[in-house]
């Protein structure tokens, strides 16, 4: 496999990019934003996987991924990965992810501020270039690498196009960090409102919402409103901190991951990547194996493979 063209920017598309990078394939990730305007960057960043189906390969994934970020938390400041204690109160897991993490445990945290300009260091340390570019539709990339890996989100329901594609909003409050210590995370199956607290560098994240088929990017003052009292009923060292910011951010939400190949007019191929729901960081390093190993095989079956 010797070139590959990225649509998608955000933690799926430059993880896919990193590891075919340094596997010795020419990659170029086009993105429509810069990976500070992805979806990606206004993620809480704890790993656990929320809204994402199937729930059972989401798991797998899920574990699979946990082993990759517990390496890159050995250096937090480069990476932005920390390994952190909290609690969570959930319906319950897949069986993998309940075994692994249990209802009180380690997990990781990641600082998206500082991981996504990491991740975009590595692809391009690799050989891999990052391009602001935005297809407006499959047709326009059919002869711009003989295989290409669809990582837009949200994005493919216009792109490909999906209909099947929904976003679900979510918003949460960055405050100013009083001393907390640990995260905790309150999100029942399905539920429009969760409860949970994200210690990071800069500040403590404070969320949130799963606002199914909701668009509106804008900050709505009543939820956030809502989001500070619940926090500070769990957290009551919360009460009265300082509001940093407001967030909002629309999750790829598709009844199933959608990871297979397709062809693309002239001959090329199209792997997608996308519908990763609320769970993008948590199973990103194993779902884009999977997606490289779906890659290499197209291109085999093409001839593209190295000689």
């Amino acid at each position: 496999m010797r070139e590959v063209l990225i649509i998608g920017g955000g933690v799926i598309g430059l993880t896919t990019g990193v590891l075919l990078a340094e596997d010795g394939v020419r990659v170029r990730v086009w993105s429509r934003e810069g990976v500070a305007g992805t979806t990606s960057a206004v993620a809480g960043g704890l790993c656990w996987p929320y809204r994402i189906e199937p729930a059972q390969r989401a798991a797998e994934w899920a574990v699979r991924s946990f082993a990759t970020f517990a390496e890159l938390a050995r250096r937090p400041s480069a990476t932005g990965v920390r390994m952190r204690a909290g609690t969570m109160v959930d319906d319950p897991p897949a069986a993998e992810w309940a075994a692994l993490v249990g209802p009180r445990t380690v997990a990781p945290v990641v600082d998206m501020t500082t991981y996504l300009p990491y991740l975009q260091r590595r692809l391009e340390a690799a050989g891999g270039r990052f391009q602001q570019r935005a297809p407006r539709s499959l047709d326009e990339v059919a002869d711009a690498a003989p295989v290409v890996v669809n990582c837009t989100g949200l994005g493919a329901r216009e792109l490909v196009p999906d209909p099947s594609l929904r976003p679900i909003r979510g918003q949460l409050v960055v405050v100013a960090d009083p001393g907390v210590e640990e995260w905790y995370v309150s999100a029942g199956h399905g539920a429009a409102e969760s409860t949970y607290v994200i210690p990071q560098p800069y500040g403590v994240l404070l969320g949130g919402t799963a606002e199914e088929d909701a668009e509106d990017t804008e900050p709505d003052p009543a939820t956030a409103e809502a989001i500070l009292a619940r926090c500070a009923r769990v957290r009551p060292e919360l009460a009265g901190a300082e509001v940093l910011a407001h967030r909002v951010g629309l999750r790829p939400y598709r009844p199933s991951v959608r990871l297979e190949t397709v062809r693309l007019p002239g001959g090329g191929v199209c792997v997608h990547h996308y519908g990763h729901g609320g769970a993008g960081i948590t199973v990103s390093w194993a779902s884009a194996e999977d997606a490289v190993r779906l890659a290499s095989e197209a291109a085999i079956r093409r001839g593209h493979d190295v000689p």
